[in-house]
């Protein structure tokens, strides 16, 4: 395996300032402290696009009712919705058996950030529960923008990198770079240093965010559109690329440190003033609330016209 210190003398940039990461370990999207700025004012009721199916998320502190982006995220619509009324079966997280039932009924919102999102969907009640497969991510990186925000520039990595370190940028940036090159040991690296160094010079200039991420193991889709993750978004929380399952989170903010990360399947038309009653509650060890938060049941609405 090739070590990082073998990357500390290819660290060309100035020194930059660092930034929390996401931490996206566990199946969970994780605070991070961008620069601020000013968020945008929710409506009360937003409208739906005519054609996308709506569902009611009904908790133990009152009903959520959300959109969902069925043409942009289909596999991750149809699993949501799948799983909620039972017509999609997973492996019972506590018995092992594959079972068909509503998989969200009962459950509870297990992480709780105020300012930031509430996550729910473990089976286990901890984050680290899932409905025994995984789904890979549909996201189009282009559409949101990250093939045109440089990865370094002014030699700062771009803050949605969530960069906190000079280690860290070796491992998500330099490294990477140093294996597509074909070095995968210390002694390739250490044998062909200025070569590697100039390959990297040349590179990182014209890097995106984008580029950065696949080369992390993200791969994007490119046949639909989709919303970045603004206040009132709905996504789905994972591990890292392609590991999508059952958990799932509600933004109480604009988060745009996880864009390209999580797939954003819908948005809160109403409701959103429960789900920041949810977001005040108050929790302990691991973000988790200390008086249960339950999900009594997700079920789609019916419409006229559908």
């Amino acid at each position: 395996m090739l070590k990082f210190r073998w990357l500390v003398a290819l660290l060309l940039l100035a020194p930059f300032t660092v930034a929390q990461d996401t931490g996206d370990e566990g199946g969970q999207a994780t605070e991070a402290k961008p620069e601020a700025k000013k968020e945008k004012e929710d409506e009360a009721v937003q409208v739906p696009t005519p054609k996308n199916p709506v569902a009611v998320i009904k908790t133990s502190m009152g009903e959520i009712e959300v959109e969902l982006f069925e043409d942009e995220c289909p596999k991750t619509v149809a699993n949501f919705l799948g799983l909620a009324t039972g017509t999609k079966e997973f492996t019972d997280a506590k018995t092992g058996e594959k079972v068909k039932r509503p998989f969200y009924d009962g459950l509870i919102f297990h992480r709780v950030i105020k300012d930031f999102m509430i996550q729910g969907g473990c089976p286990l009640g901890t984050g680290t529960g899932d409905p025994g497969y995984k789904f890979e991510d549909e996201i189009n990186a282009s559409d949101l923008g990250l093939d045109k925000l440089k990865a370094v520039e002014g030699g700062r990595p771009h803050p949605w990198l969530q960069i906190r370190s000079q280690q860290d940028f070796q491992r998500k940036v330099l490294l990477p770079l140093v294996k597509q090159m074909g070095y995968t040991t210390q002694a390739e690296v250490q044998a062909n240093m200025a070569v590697i160094q100039q390959k990297l010079q040349a590179a990182l200039p014209t890097l995106t965010v984008k580029d950065v991420l696949q080369n992390l193991g993200y791969k994007y889709d490119t046949d639909h559109t989709s919303h970045a993750p603004v206040k009132g978004s709905l996504a789905m929380a994972n591990s890292g690329p392609n590991t999508n399952g059952s958990q799932f989170f509600i933004n109480l903010k604009d988060t745009p440190w996880l864009t390209g990360r999580h797939t954003v399947f819908g948005k809160v038309l109403k409701g959103m003033d429960v789900v920041e009653k949810i977001g005040e509650v108050q929790v302990g060890e691991g973000a988790k609330p200390v008086e249960d938060v339950k999900i009594v049941s997700i079920r789609p609405v019916e419409s006229e016209g559908k």
